[in-house]
């Protein structure tokens, strides 16, 4: 029985409930529950603290595990990632004081708060960049530079707004572009039941990504019309009973579908269908 570590709460939590959800497992009814066996998938789930969950991966006292490229390299565990999730998108960044530093070589030397200093360590490490101190702080690390804590923080940035509020502004290249993961363990043979996890969870991330649409296209335009849906391999084709138009199916992004649609009818297609699809890649 394959044994899945889901977070328990926080941003990773509610989209992995649901991505295994769509997936045909099994999920809990009660917050409560910390075990969900799933017979019938032959799976177990265990609801962990999100930080925990590369940590437990690691040691192999679960098989895999959902948690966030950020969370698994602070871990420093022996987690490995498996397969980008598509969610819980994040950037890392470095924030001074407001046009005081524009490059992360001039940290040397400063004093560094987050709350992932196993990762942003690392990140300087690589970079032969040795700062005064790296400071770990739980929670908000944004009032650090004020209350004389540290010279620089490094913590997530989305619009900004927080960091200019508290008069700090982002400098460098982003230290990390992080999104929930599937982790397994590095040193060990792939758990049984992890290709059926691996292919289920694929085929919903490319049903979230694509729609399926069906358009007819005379025969002469077949070409024009395949080169605007080229489809995830090739587009399925097939001829019309009147010999001169041929239907055609195609797997197209669904951020690109009215672009789509509006080239297809530049070029003379009509009757054109899209559906949500359930996709499996083999």
């Amino acid at each position: 029985m394959l044994r899945i570590a889901v977070p328990n709460k926080g941003s990773l939590s509610e989209p992995a409930v649901d991505m295994l959800r769509e997936a045909g497992y099994r999920q809990r009814r009660d917050s409560r529950e910390l075990v969900l066996p799933d017979p019938d998938n032959d799976v177990e789930f265990f609801f962990l603290r999100p930080r925990d969950v590369a940590v437990y991966v690691g040691a192999g006292t679960v098989d895999v595990g959902i948690t966030g490229r950020d969370l698994l390299i602070d871990s420093a565990s022996s987690a490995v990632e498996h397969l980008p999730l598509g969610f819980a998108r994040s950037t890392f960044r470095f924030a001074g004081t407001a046009g005081r530093l524009t490059d992360a070589r001039q940290i040397a030397g400063l004093r560094v708060a987050t709350s992932y200093a196993e990762l942003v360590g690392a990140y300087l490490r690589e970079r032969d960049i040795e700062p005064a101190a790296v400071v770990r702080l739980d929670g908000a690390v944004e009032s650090a530079i004020r209350l004389g804590v540290a010279d620089v923080i490094a913590d997530v940035v989305e619009t900004g707004s927080t960091l200019r509020a508290a008069g700090l502004e982002v400098f460098g290249e982003p230290i990390l572009r992080s999104e929930a993961v599937l982790v397994r363990r590095a040193d060990v043979d792939q758990p049984a039941g992890l290709d059926i996890l691996t292919r289920r969870l694929q085929g919903v991330l490319t049903a979230r990504e694509y729609v399926l649409m069906d358009y007819d296209v005379p025969l002469e335009l077949v070409d024009r019309a395949v080169a605007i849906t080229p489809g995830l391999e090739s587009p399925t084709v097939s001829p019309l009973h009147n010999g001169q138009w041929a239907a055609v199916r195609a797997m197209v992004p669904r951020n690109q579908t009215n672009r789509v649609m509006d080239a297809l009818y530049d070029v003379g297609a009509r009757a054109i269908l899209v559906t949500s699809i359930l996709a499996c890649r083999i």
